[in-house]
């Protein structure tokens, strides 16, 4: 919940989302490394725990409500779904993680395909990271903190939900995530983020930009 005594502005979507977002629409799902797209240009993913809100994060940043379906259902997300920003450019929405509810041989393929394609990927610059605010850093957040660590990938931490405390409970939760991070992730950097107020939208868009680029370079 928002502390009545703070002033500051939220960002809305239409003032916080630049034509570069607005622009963003869906491409394509795939479901095996061979349906991935030629491995140019730049991408961003989106991973985190299922029910994480990845879908909701997608649309506040992008100014689109329904561009990635969100479901009340956690695990719906099960392929590996691709949007394009501009050309050679692309936002991609991981499978969720965590669910107990899915077959064993399904938690095997997404885990193969994740462990595939965030090692083997050149295009990818960057991985977004959501937590929610309440259950930060599951052990599978510090599996996929460590792969991206391995291969030097830079890792941003969107601690979603955070309309969900007050703000001083969430500014100590981030700080004690982040103290966290510099003891065993010292790569990874983290933000609070509510896909409900819109707080920390600017905050992301920038880490996008930076890992996504211009569309003059490669």
């Amino acid at each position: 919940m928002r502390n009545p005594k703070d002033t500051t502005p939220i960002p809305t979507r239409a003032a916080s989302t630049d034509g570069r977002w607005r622009g963003v629409r869906f491409l394509y799902s795939v479901n095996a490394l061979a349906q991935l797209p030629p491995d140019t240009g730049r991408e961003v993913a989106f991973a985190g725990r299922s029910n994480a809100g990845k879908s909701s994060a997608i649309n506040l940043l992008t100014g689109q409500r329904q561009l990635a379906r969100v479901s009340k259902t956690p695990g719906r997300t099960q392929l590996l779904n691709f949007f394009l920003v501009e050309p050679d450019r692309y936002l991609v929405d991981l499978p969720g993680y965590g669910y107990a509810r899915v077959p064993d041989s399904i938690r095997r393929h997404w885990g193969e395909l994740l462990e595939r394609y965030l090692t083997g990927r050149a295009a990818l610059r960057g991985l977004l990271l959501l937590m929610d605010i309440r259950h930060p850093l599951t052990d599978m957040d510090r599996q996929l903190l460590d792969g991206c660590a391995a291969r030097e990938l830079p890792a941003h931490i969107l601690l979603t939900k955070a309309d969900k405390l007050s703000r001083g409970a969430a500014l100590a939760a981030l700080a004690q995530l982040k103290r966290g991070l510099a003891a065993n992730h010292p790569g990874a950097s983290a933000q609070l983020f509510s896909a409900l107020t819109g707080q920390g939208i600017g905050e992301a868009h920038a880490r996008l930009d930076h890992w996504l680029g211009s569309r003059e370079e490669p």
